[in-house]
This record gives C-alpha cells, sequence and structure tokens, in this order.
C-alpha cells in the first residue's frame, strides 16, 4: 500500500517564487558522540543546483546523509523541510518516497542484477518517477548495456547508472555525493553533460564534489562548510571570482 505523506499543519507553506522549495534550519548530527554538523541552515529554490563544498572531513557527505535521513549521522536538533514536508520527522525510506533521493559515493550498484533490473527495482507502486525509455533517451550508454550486469561496467558507466537510478524514482531532491571521483576527465564531462541536462529538466540538486571548480561552473549557489559549519553562502559565481575564498577553505 503505498504511503500518503500529509503536510503538518505548522508546516511552512509550498514552494513559490518567493518561498524555498527546501530549508534546513540549524542541523546539529552526531555520529556518537562525534560532533559533526554544527548548526548548518540554507534553503534552495526549486530547480537550483546547489555545490556544497568544502575540504575533506568538512561535514559535506555528514549533511547529505543527514537530509537523507540515512540513519547517520543522527540529527539532534534542527529542521529539514521539503516543500512543506517535514524530512527532520522521517526514516529514511519514508524519506525517498518524499521525493529525496542520495546518489552516494560508492554507487551501490547491486550485484547480479541487469542494468535494467537495478532500474526496474528502484521504481516504487504505483510508478511516479521516469519510464523507462525517458531514462534510456537521457542516457544512450545505458540503452546499449541494459541487459549487462550493472557491477560489471566501468566506474562512469556505474555512476551514470546510479543517477538514472535515483531518476527511476519521484526525485524531488537529488543529493549527489562526489559524482566525479575516481573517473577519467572524458567519462567526467559525460556526467556533466547529464547534469546539465537534468538542471534544464529543473530537478532541485544537492552537489558534493571535490573538483570544486567544475562544480562551481554547474552550480547556481554554493555553500562552502568547514569543520561542520557554514562559512560561506552565495551564488557559485562569488567563489570563481574571489581566489582569497578559494584558495582559504578550498585550496583551489
Amino acid at each position: 500500500m503505498s504511503e500518503t505523506l500529509a503536510r503538518p499543519a505548522d508546516a511552512p507553506p509550498p514552494a513559490t517564487a518567493e518561498r524555498p522549495f527546501f530549508s534546513a534550519r540549524d542541523m546539529h548530527a552526531y555520529y556518537g558522540e562525534s560532533y559533526i554538523v554544527q548548526g548548518v541552515s540554507f534553503d534552495i529554490r526549486h530547480g537550483e543546483i546547489l555545490a556544497l563544498l568544502g575540504r575533506n572531513g568538512a561535514g559535506k557527505t555528514s549533511t547529505l546523509r543527514t537530509i537523507a535521513r540515512a540513519g547517520s549521522p543522527e540529527l539532534k536538533r534542527g529542521e529539514i523541510w521539503l516543500d512543506g514536508l517535514a524530512l527532520h520527522e522521517m526514516q529514511s525510506y519514508q524519506a525517498a518516497r518524499a521525493g529525496v533521493q542520495l546518489v552516494p559515493e560508492d554507487r551501490r550498484i547491486i550485484p547480479g542484477l541487469t542494468v535494467e533490473e537495478n532500474l526496474k527495482l528502484a521504481r516504487i507502486e504505483p510508478p511516479v518517477g521516469w519510464e523507462l525509455e525517458r531514462i534510456y533517451g537521457h542516457f544512450p550508454r545505458l540503452a546499449e548495456r541494459r541487459n549487462q550486469e550493472g557491477t560489471t561496467m566501468s566506474g562512469g558507466e556505474q555512476q551514470m547508472l546510479a543517477v538514472a537510478r535515483a531518476l527511476a524514482r519521484d526525485v524531488k531532491l537529488l543529493l549527489l555525493d562526489e559524482p566525479y571521483e575516481g573517473l577519467a576527465p572524458v567519462i567526467v564531462k559525460e556526467i556533466e553533460k547529464i547534469l546539465e541536462e537534468i538542471k534544464d529538466i529543473g530537478i532541485t540538486t544537492i552537489l558534493v564534489e571535490q573538483n570544486a571548480i567544475a562544480a562551481l561552473h554547474l552550480a547556481d549557489r554554493a555553500l562552502i562548510l568547514d569543520m561542520g559549519e557554514v562559512v560561506f553562502d552565495g551564488s557559485a559565481q562569488e567563489i570563481i571570482d574571489n581566489k582569497e575564498l578559494r584558495m582559504q577553505y578550498l585550496a583551489v
């Protein structure tokens, strides 16, 4: 039976041109006793791409996992809203049904299943995500390999499959963790093209990426974390134009 997600009486109103589609309000999250996400707050408007940047250990992946309600780190204080729905009150499966799709760095392609079986398994009932032929239209390489076992493909092809699998569900907020990690430059260009298409479609996205310059050229806005705290929140172009800021927090 499908689960109906009701809008709480005290929820923010639905997103409009003036109101954010997504809001994180004073998030504090922990791995055990380790204080990882320290009062992070930010908004995203519908269709924006936000680049979430910072050095290794800054709290980027932990912030994504907190938003996706992945179980760890544990959110101990704060609120997370997606188009009026209280993600902070949800378990991971409920957040996924609400439209939050996390593409983790390790991709998590299911062994023993073909490309098409991985995609079909991702779909929920009743179907609300992209149909397979629409996915294959945006990912022609996956169409060519639809009967190949997913884990036998190259790293770049597996990354394409991981993104496509998120689109096979009802994605409202796409969370991408290091999509360019370990990929050859020519494959990075292919992934960038796919992300540009997703941007053109208007899917709201948070992108964590060590290749900060590539992420900034794709993103509308950027957030820089340092030791679990927000140290910059502004346009991507501001960081591109500010060499001192890039060197201080991103070493680029």
